[in-house]
């Protein structure tokens, strides 16, 4: 029986944003030029990595891995939702629900290992100057890259499959944007205690544990810092994790906004606007943050410029 109602619900429909009718155009050219803008600025950050040598570095390793891992999270989501609202047609098959919500936890785990790789990459260097080239070695930095989409990959697999051997029956309705994980367990109409279990465990794991990764190697940063207080020093620190700080903070601030903090308006709504915050907002923030606050990202840039005659020397 469960298996005949699975295969029975062939869609899902994807109410969207909450906004009138009449206000699904400016939208559309809203969200149309901010996809393109992450594209294109994560794509230029990338580009400028793999061209300068002096980014060649541990820190740009991470930050090349990040924009491609930001340009991959606002795919899985904005090019459906901006199909649906320029057709208005708001179906998605179940195999397509399934493998956006895959791709979409794969993702935003991916982030989270990758904000914190980039963490303990400042705390080596801040607290440990002289050793730095020595611990944060090619090897290391491959591993933990290789480490964070492994586990990434091996999460959003373990709640794939379990979600898929549920039932749904009647209600294909999903009132979001794309097929949210917790939306799609609310709908089907089977026992789901396994699946909350899951949820709470892993979900509970894969944001405290980075988080708490982070927070440590700042504290270090900062007790560094204050043994030997000076400007030029604290100029330094701000400098090298200035950039990461306020990508991290926009990253979970929209996550803790939407898990941990009271609503005053619908649920449903508060799940949509923090989930627009860090799945479109924060990836298009990064490059800016990175590129305006970075004196080695503002070079190479402006050496791509002078190459493809853009300036003047």
């Amino acid at each position: 029986m469960r298996r005949e109602n699975q295969s029975r619900m062939s869609e899902f429909l994807l109410l969207g944003l909450p906004i009138w009718p009449e206000q699904q155009g400016m939208f559309f050219a809203l969200f149309l030029g901010m996809y393109l803008t992450t594209v294109l600025g994560n794509l230029l950050i990338i580009l400028l990595i793999r061209l300068d040598p002096h980014l060649h570095t541990p820190m740009y390793f991470f930050l090349s891995h990040l924009a491609f891992s930001d340009i991959s999270f606002s795919s899985v989501t904005v090019p459906k939702m901006l199909m649906n609202m320029w057709t208005q047609d708001q179906s998605i098959s179940y195999a397509g629900c399934i493998a956006q919500m895959y791709f979409f936890i794969v993702f935003a785990v991916l982030d989270n290992f990758l904000l914190t790789s980039m963490a303990y990459d400042r705390y080596v260097a801040i607290c440990h100057p002289l050793r730095y080239t020595t611990i944060m070695r090619e090897g290391l930095c491959t591993l933990l890259v290789t480490v964070s989409w492994i586990l990434s990959s091996a999460h959003s697999l373990c709640y794939t499959l379990l979600l898929t051997q549920l039932s749904f029956c009647a209600d294909n309705v999903i009132p979001h944007f794309f097929c949210d994980p917790g939306t799609l367990l609310k709908l089907s109409c089977s026992d789901t205690p396994i699946n909350e279990l899951v949820i709470f465990t892993l979900g509970l794991a894969v944001i405290t544990l980075p988080l708490t990764g982070i927070l440590v190697s700042y504290g270090r940063i900062g007790a560094t810092i204050l043994k030997v207080p000076s400007t030029m020093g604290i100029r330094k620190a701000l400098s090298t994790c200035g950039s990461h700080l306020s990508v991290v903070s926009l990253y979970y601030g929209a996550i803790i906004g939407l898990y941990f903090l009271p609503s005053s308006g619908t649920s449903s709504d508060k799940a949509i606007i923090s989930s627009v915050m860090y799945t479109v907002v924060t990836p298009l923030l990064n490059p800016f943050i990175y590129s305006l606050r970075n004196r080695d990202i503002k070079g190479a840039l402006e050496k791509l410029f002078y190459k493809a005659g853009v300036l003047s020397q």
